[in-house]
């Protein structure tokens, strides 16, 4: 893509890849660098330090994680603060604007999944299998479902609330929920969407389940990729 022209919003400058009045252009001007969506995704479940955001995208840079960030809130997508203390740290975390885009985020998932090369046991980061779940999820399959379960993915914790076909997640403490599930995120998709035996896992050290196991098992089953794309004919 060719760099067209520039234009100033506020004390920012931001370079422009299309000349068209399109929204859908327009949308690739804000978040369609390479990188830009993956942020996104990352702080969908709240704030995020820099570092934070490395350890969930391992294959950014430390240089090109920052030039996004800058572009992200350059256009109104994020928003940085400072932690009150103790933490006095600084964070990252979506605009309410930027918290709108979540649908954008699931459609693209669930469009792309359908391709034959899609690849569920590749790496991925704690956030994008709990968006995962957010996009997956089986309505039907879940039915009159009430429950609470916690997942401690490495550094990250998640509470998810399965009601009324649906889910809800946010950070959280796993040990509120009524099964908790410890491990890699790779692990856990092995199992939900990979057909892994979770009895396998759980023998290699590599996911453990405590409290109501039988609350998981069902849980697993409730997430599922849409089906792949015919063959072409001939």
């Amino acid at each position: 893509m060719k760099l067209q022209k520039e234009t100033k919003t506020g004390q920012s400058e931001r370079k422009r890849w299309y000349d068209d009045a399109c929204g859908t252009a327009f949308a690739l001007d804000l978040i369609g660098e390479r990188w830009s969506i993956l942020i996104i995704r990352e702080l969908m479940f709240g704030p995020r330090r820099f570092g934070e955001l490395r350890a969930g995208l391992p294959g950014i840079s430390a240089n090109i994680l920052t030039q996004r960030l800058e572009g992200l809130e350059a256009n109104r997508i994020l928003v940085r603060r400072r932690l009150p203390p103790p933490a006095s740290a600084r964070v990252y975390e979506l605009t309410e604007w930027g918290y709108e885009s979540e649908p954008i985020v699931q459609m693209l998932g669930r469009w792309a999944t359908r391709h034959p090369e899609h690849d569920p046991t590749l790496p991925l980061s704690a956030a994008s299998i709990m968006m995962s779940f957010r996009t997956m999820i089986d309505a039907k399959r879940a039915g009159e479902m009430d429950a609470r379960l916690g997942f401690r993915l490495g550094e990250d914790a998640f509470v998810a609330h399965v009601h009324g076909g649906q889910i809800d997640i946010q950070r959280g403490d796993p040990a509120t929920a009524e099964a908790q599930v410890s491990g890699a995120a790779t692990m856990l998709a092995a199992v939900v969407y990979g057909g892994e035996a979770l009895a396998d896992l759980e023998a290699q050290g590599l996911l453990t389940v405590d409290g109501d196991r039988a609350l998981f098992e069902r849980f697993v089953t409730l997430f599922v990729l849409p089906p792949k794309l015919a063959e072409p004919a001939g």
